[in-house]
């Protein structure tokens, strides 16, 4: 049996998302009727709010402010001379829990299993180095390369590090106190904070 108009064309669009299939497409689909009309309009206009969000301009996290920049950029108290590379920005927000980390961040975007830097990956590192060379003199104190713990991030890891040498007093990674194949997004605070402690 056809489905209706209206659930085939919800179904396209949420089984693009991440971890969602066209199956599971289905079944919110109808979830959302079952809610009634007040939940739905409530969802789209959550949804018509991230509408609102935009990628900071130093370190392409989410934010909300006229300037241009996050907060972690904005705040005059953190050390941006220390700056973490991260895939995501679910990286940044498991890191940011632990407590344990007061610099700035670069996030690389999605990691693809093709082991090279896209386009938009090399563009971003370009305005990391253009950021230390005007506002750090062109040296930072550390770039930590705070990939996931996998044979894909470590071949990305080294191509980061060749892309930015000479351009920190040092580099350095997490300390394997994530599994290898596990991902940061999933580490517990007290596992994460202890990989940037071990960092080296």
């Amino acid at each position: 049996m056809q489905a209706p108009k209206p659930i085939k064309r919800f179904a396209e669009i949420f089984a693009a998302l991440p971890g969602i299939g066209p199956r599971q497409a289905i079944r919110l689909a109808f979830y959302f009727i079952q809610q009634g009309v007040d939940f739905a309009h409530t969802t789209a206009g959550v949804i018509a709010d991230l509408r609102k969000i935009k990628l900071c301009r130093q370190c392409f996290y989410i934010h909300e402010n006229p300037s241009g920049l996050c907060d972690i950029c904005e705040d005059k108290k953190r050390d941006m001379g220390v700056i973490a590379v991260v895939e995501k920005e679910t990286d940044v927000m498991s890191i940011e829990n632990t407590g344990k980390f007061n610099g700035r961040y670069l996030i690389i975007g999605d990691l693809r299993k093709t082991g090279v830097l896209e386009t938009e990956q090399r563009l971003r590192l370009q305005s990391l180095k253009t950021w230390i060379e005007k506002e750090m003199g062109g040296k930072a104190k550390e770039i930590i390369i705070a990939l996931n713990p996998n044979p894909q991030s470590d071949l990305i890891a080294s191509l980061i590090k060749e892309e930015l040498k000479n351009l920190a007093l040092k580099t350095t990674r997490l300390g394997r106190g994530i599994p290898s194949g596990g991902e940061i997004e999933f580490a517990d605070e007290e596992t994460l904070g202890s990989a940037l402690e071990r960092r080296g």
